[in-house]
Formats: structure tokens, C-alpha cells, sequence
């Protein structure tokens, strides 16, 4: 049987006590591109944004020739390897553990291949987050966790080809495949939040018919830290209802440290996995930074997204260095290399510097104490949640 144990720093300083490790399993790097399009659905639910959104294409193509492509374009956190490395890794060792860390970028490797070039972080595991495609309305997002070196490039390239080919047969061959490397570790990422949109009925539907066809592949799933308690709870239902184990994953795209971890005595990443593979148990400890209201630490991720960082390294420094967008000729580039700041509509500028006003004092205070609530703080994801 699944042996998961959750316990919250805030309610126990001492929950660390008999474990010498931490582990901070699924964040981003600048590596990572993070899809716009979901600007495009959201806009469409919204018709007071609609006219704004129209005007900002009118300007573009009327200034700069170029239609606004939600699709194409994408954005970056702004944290480089080394920093998320930093960020991570700091944050568990200032609990007196040691610390393993493993980045997740949105399919791709770079990350950790730039870490291993490190002397203090070279034995970070190869790790990345797969969009898999499923059915025609969503992809499920994987994280697949310490890759074999040898073989690392190998198995980025299947999983990207699967990605522009998708198959629900081949699916199922390649997540056997992964199985048999026995060092990785596969996770369910936030199975119960529906990104794309679809529907909450529609979605957990999928999220069953997913599990019943390819859950005996995966290790866990995700108790995710940017998600909200609800959500987390119903992946603790999920997770009962199919007889997993529950792993922590921040999914951190700021500069927040991932707000859980998993406690552990394993001394390299590898046993870490083998503790949850085969002995089947896994120890999530919530970190203080979850006990905040989620929808203020949700408004704080996206103005990480929209302001910038003078003492970052050049290219992650200003915002619009970190958002990409097709330029007239097709070619993706830097929104400040295609749109100046000098030449951004006033409106655009007035809204970014609003939404931004909201992560200062007074403002944030007062969105801080509307938002909180004790009920959820006092349930956790215990039993006395209601369904």
C-alpha cells in the first residue's frame, strides 16, 4: 500500500526532525517557454476586455506591420538556471537539510545540462515536463524526473516527436519505455486543474479514462504548490480513489521558492526515487509560503512575469526581454526588440503599471487580509474536508 504522510511547517517547526534531505521536485528556468495562448481564451470569456484587445492588434499591425499571435508566443520566468538553482536549494538548507533539486522545464533539458557544467550543482538529475497530448482538447502534463545522461537527448527527442504526432497507442509504449529505465521517476503534474479550459466535469472525466489506460506508468501524483487547497484536495481523493502515492511539486515560475517539498533520508536523487518507485512512501511537507492567501500568491507569480529585475543577468533583467512574439517576417524575437517600450501604447503601459501597484504596500495588505481565510488553514488536506 501507498504510504504518504503531509505535514505544514507553520503548524510544525519540528516536522523536519528526523530527516536529513529535502527534495524540490518541478520548477521553471528561463529555459522553460510558457505558452500565451491562454490570453486568447481568457480574453474570449471577457467581453469588457475584448475592445482592449482589439485596439492593442489594430495598433500593432497599423505601427509595426504584425498581427497579434497568441499561439506563437510565449514568455520565460525570469530566474536563471543557476538562480532557480540557488532559490531551491537555499530555501531547504536553511531548514538544515541537505538539498536535491530537480528543474522541470516545459520539454526541454537545458536547464540541468547548464547546472551539471557546475561543480555545486553537477550531480542535478536530468528532468523535464512533458506535454503529452490527450484526446483532442488537452495534453496532461508528465514530469519525467532523472533521465539517464546517455540517453537524456535520446528520450527528449521521442517525446517531442510524440508531441507534433500524437498517438494514444504509442502513448502507452512510450510511458512502458520510461518504466524500464529503472531511476526515473514519472508524476502526474496537477492532474485535477483544468488548464485548458474544457470544463471541470469534462476535465475530470479525462483525468480518469488517463488514469484507467496509463496510471499503472506512473510513480505519483502531484500535490501541487501553486495550486489552491481545493484542488489539492481533490488529487488526495484522486490519488485514494486509484491507489497512488502523493509527491510534492512547487511548479514554481517566479522568484517564490517552491511552497512544498518532500522530506526524505535518501542521500542522492536516485535512492530518492527508488524510496518512492519501489518501497511505494513519500513524506510532503508544506512550506510557510502555502499558508498565504492563493489568489495573492498567484497575482505576485504574474507580476514576477511583468516587472523587472535590474540585478539579474542581461536578458532576464526587463520583462519584455522575457515575452516572444512573431515579428513581421515570422521569425521569433524579443517583444522589446519588435515593440520598444518607447513605442508600447500608453494603455498597455497604464495597465502593466497598475497590475503591478498591486504587489505593493498599502494594496497588497489590504488584498492579503480580503483574501485570507482561516477555514482553509485549519482543514489543510486532512479528513475533515468536505467533498
Amino acid at each position: 500500500m501507498p504510504a504518504t504522510s503531509i505535514s505544514y511547517l507553520w503548524r510544525d517547526p519540528k516536522a523536519v526532525s528526523g530527516y536529513t534531505t529535502g527534495v524540490s521536485l518541478h520548477s521553471h528556468t528561463n529555459q522553460s517557454q510558457e505558452t500565451l495562448s491562454f490570453v486568447a481564451d481568457w480574453t474570449a470569456q471577457y467581453a469588457f476586455v475584448r475592445p482592449l484587445m482589439r485596439y492593442l492588434n489594430r495598433r500593432s499591425w497599423e505601427r509595426h506591420g504584425i498581427r497579434i499571435d497568441w499561439l506563437r508566443s510565449f514568455w520565460t520566468p525570469p530566474l536563471t538556471p543557476k538562480l532557480a538553482w540557488d532559490l531551491e536549494s537555499g530555501q531547504i538548507e536553511k531548514l538544515g537539510l541537505k538539498s536535491l533539486v530537480s528543474i522541470t522545464d516545459h520539454d526541454n533539458i537545458h536547464a540541468p545540462r547548464m547546472l551539471r557544467t557546475m561543480d555545486r550543482s553537477r550531480h542535478v538529475p536530468i528532468s523535464v515536463e512533458w506535454s503529452a497530448p490527450y484526446s483532442e482538447v488537452q495534453s496532461f502534463h508528465i514530469g519525467v524526473h532523472n533521465l539517464p545522461s546517455a540517453r537524456a537527448a535520446q528520450w527528449i527527442a521521442v517525446l517531442n516527436e510524440f508531441t507534433t504526432n500524437p498517438s494514444d497507442d504509442r502513448l502507452g509504449e512510450i510511458l512502458a519505455e520510461l518504466n524500464r529505465e529503472r531511476d526515473v521517476l514519472l508524476v502526474l503534474n496537477h492532474p485535477m486543474w483544468d488548464l485548458y479550459m474544457i470544463g471541470r466535469d469534462r476535465h475530470h472525466f479525462l483525468v480518469n479514462e488517463f488514469l484507467l489506460k496509463y496510471g499503472n506508468h506512473f510513480h505519483a501524483l502531484e500535490l501541487n504548490g501553486l495550486r489552491n487547497w481545493t484542488e489539492n484536495r481533490a488529487v488526495r481523493r484522486l490519488a485514494e480513489q486509484w491507489n497512488m502515492l502523493l509527491v510534492a511539486g512547487g511548479d514554481r515560475h517566479g522568484v517564490e521558492p517552491n511552497a512544498n517539498i518532500n522530506l526524505t533520508n535518501a542521500t542522492s536523487f536516485t535512492e530518492f526515487v527508488h524510496e518512492v518507485r519501489y518501497e511505494r512512501r513519500s513524506e510532503v511537507l508544506f512550506m510557510p509560503q502555502y499558508a498565504e492567501p492563493w489568489k495573492m500568491r498567484i497575482l505576485q507569480s504574474t507580476i514576477d512575469a511583468i516587472r523587472d529585475f535590474p540585478e539579474f543577468p542581461i536578458g532576464s533583467q526587463c520583462w519584455d526581454d522575457r515575452v516572444f512574439h512573431p515579428d513581421a517576417g515570422g521569425e521569433i524575437r524579443p517583444l522589446s526588440e519588435i515593440w520598444p517600450r518607447s513605442h508600447a501604447p500608453r494603455t498597455m503601459q497604464m495597465i502593466l503599471a497598475a497590475a503591478r501597484s498591486l504587489g505593493r504596500r498599502p494594496l497588497s495588505s489590504s488584498l492579503r487580509y480580503a483574501w485570507s481565510d482561516a477555514e482553509e488553514l485549519r482543514f489543510g488536506l486532512g479528513e475533515q474536508e468536505t467533498a
